[in-house]
């Protein structure tokens, strides 16, 4: 009897015979996207695929098509709509069997029920009847879930009340049940899935164990990320996330933490903010854990969750410092990945769209940031994925301002040490006084450039209507001393105006570390700057959708710091932040933001109201 070696044989890649492609799989290959084709796995030929979406990174499914090819991978929203389309017929075919089958027996029944009418005395016939008026009249309580019931996080659940009527021998007819209650990780069905899916596909459908947590996402997506075009200011971030959110756990528990808290406090409703806290500490272990794997703290999903965190803070506050400590975390992070991780896809937008938060945040720390190097200036938009604008040239200047502002704060610490030279002070002065004299000529530059010759118009001032619908801003006439009343501006576009109140406040930070002996920005040029900011709010506010109010959240902060206390400048500042805390449902407006303070020590526990009182 034959036996076989038991020491494997190793035959060089040279000397193997290799099967050569069929057309078929050949043109399956050609197919495919670029990650599988190069690790030589199935695609399913869905944007994203199942394999990209598998390592955590369905930004780089990228397809080598043309427009004119036959075969065109196909979207995950189109996929997704079509199952959903195939699950309807399924389930209507099921019911018409269904009802067919339950007919005869229901049939039977109401004979038997008539039969027992037409012999039984009347006594029973009135009692018999008194029941089933009373079971008409009844109705069933159904639990929806708005978190996870396992545990010390068992969630306070919505009763939802529905009328219902038994006049079948089931207690929940099929086609009846708006929602069933299912375990943790199971899903169930509802009738709101038999209507068509809405303009966000995936978003705000009902599909989960836990139904209504379709609709606090799909108002949370709406808030923070609406549907706005470019002159608007894109802001597709988050939206684009929350549809890739079923690819990743963490993301699944950060968006229903933030959206059932805000969702509970834009109606008022403590049960539900509170279950939304109840799971905030999860959501932050698990970012914890993700964070400190090499692998998943480069994966798209934890960033979105740290900018999604942003977002909670913002509406919440937990803390005085949770906000700004989640944007230096998330700034980190953004170093962490490398400006080649930012170029496609969500992580792209992340980037992009709020680059402002991650600008003001390097100011705000006072400390040289990477942001400034090339590499972070011009490689993120080098795949074309998105325009640079207006508003990213502004950015492209602004990012030279926290290497300023440190270099000030070394200076002034030299001279309390009374340990220096005075050569030594002398050259740091004159890089400082160097540097922001070449920022603030390129900023003037910049405005000629862009806004002054803006395609739409540049900004226009149109009188105030004392109309009593929004706060009047009044200021000093520094030539009569005197209150007066100033025009407000009016924008072409909301990311004009968002643009110029970024101007402002860039030139109000570098003007503070401007101690040149002469031609510095002075304190009248300063509450001029300060002063743009106030003119515009009201055109930003009355005009911007869901929270992108947020974009000025750190330019009213510099203003603030601008004006003196007590005076009819902070009064409206302080009437803006209340109406804004009010309205959009933003703990982080209804204090002064000491937070984004880039003031050096600056006092970051005055509240607001004594400002406004003194």
């Amino acid at each position: 009897m034959a036996t076989l070696d038991s020491q494997l044989v190793l035959v060089p890649d040279q000397y193997r015979k290799k099967t050569p492609l069929t057309s078929t799989q050949l043109a399956r290959q050609l197919r495919s996207c670029k990650v599988c084709r190069f690790r030589k796995v199935k695609c399913d030929r869905v944007k994203p695929c199942h394999a990209c979406c598998a390592h955590g990174y369905p930004s780089k499914c990228v397809y080598d098509t043309n427009p004119e090819d036959a075969l065109q991978p196909i979207s995950q929203s189109d996929e997704i709509r079509n199952l959903r389309e195939e699950i309807r017929e399924l389930t209507a075919t099921l019911n018409t069997r269904e009802h067919r089958s339950r007919a005869p027996r229901r049939l039977a029944q109401l004979q038997s029920l008539v039969d027992v009418i037409r012999s039984a005395p009347p006594d029973t016939v009135n009692r018999l009847i008194a029941g089933i008026r009373t079971s008409r009249g009844k109705t069933n309580e159904v639990a929806i879930s708005v978190g996870p019931t396992n545990g010390s996080e068992e969630q306070r659940a919505v009763a939802l009340r529905q009328s219902h009527s038994y006049d079948s021998d089931e207690s929940l007819d099929p086609d009846d049940e708006v929602f069933s209650r299912s375990g943790p990780s199971g899903y169930s069905r509802s009738s709101s899935e038999d209507t068509e899916d809405s303009s966000y596909g995936s978003i705000c459908h009902i599909s989960s164990a836990k139904p209504m947590l379709g609709v606090f996402i799909e108002r949370f997506v709406d808030a923070f990320s609406p549907e706005v075009d470019v002159k608007a200011g894109q802001a597709g971030a988050l939206r684009r996330a929350a549809e890739i959110r079923m690819f990743s756990p963490i993301l699944e528990d950060a968006f229903e933490s933030v959206s059932i808290a805000y969702f509970g406090r834009t109606v008022q409703d403590k049960n539900l903010e509170a279950a939304g806290f109840r799971l905030y500490p999860r959501v932050l272990r698990s970012l914890q854990e993700a964070l400190q794997d090499p692998e998943r703290s480069k994966a798209e999903s934890t960033l979105v969750t740290v900018t999604l965190l942003m977002a909670f803070e913002s509406v919440e506050r937990t803390t005085q410092v949770s906000l700004i400590a989640h944007v230096h975390g998330a700034l980190r992070l953004i170093e962490h990945r490398g400006p080649e991780n930012h170029m496609h896809g969500v992580e792209h937008l992340l980037y992009t769209e709020l680059r402002p938060y991650w600008v003001a945040a390097a100011m705000v720390s006072r400390t040289p940031s990477f942001l400034a190097s090339e590499d972070w200036i011009n490689l993120p938009w080098s795949a074309k994925t998105s325009r640079r604008d207006i508003l990213h040239y502004l950015l492209d200047l602004a990012v030279e301002i926290p290497a300023l502002l440190a270099l000030f704060d070394d200076i002034e610490a030299t001279l309390q040490s009374n340990m220096y030279s005075t050569h030594e002070i002398t050259v740091k002065q004159a890089s400082l006084w160097s540097g922001v004299a070449d920022l603030t000529n390129r900023f003037r530059q910049w405005k000629v450039q862009w806004v002054d010759n803006y395609p739409d118009g540049p900004p226009q001032e149109v009188e105030v209507l004392l109309d009593g619908h929004f706060p009047v801003f009044q200021c000093r006439d520094f030539r009569t001393g005197g209150i007066v009343t100033p025009t407000k501006f009016v924008y072409p576009d909301l990311r004009l105006a968002q643009t110029m109140c970024l101007y402002y406040s860039t030139r109000l930070i570098l003007s503070s570390v401007d101690t040149r002996p002469t031609d510095r920005v002075g304190p009248l040029e300063q509450y001029a700057l300060g002063c743009g900011i106030c003119r515009t709010l009201e055109w930003y506010l009355l005009n911007a959708r869901g929270n992108m109010i947020n974009r000025l959240a750190f330019p009213v902060r510099v203003a603030w710091e601008v004006f003196p206390d007590g005076g009819p400048e902070r009064k409206f500042m302080y009437e803006v932040l209340k109406l804004v805390e009010k309205r959009h449902a933003l703990a982080l407006w209804g204090s002064n933001m000491s937070e984004i303070s880039t003031r050096a020590g600056s006092p970051r526990g005055q509240s607001p109201e004594v400002s406004a009182e003194a």
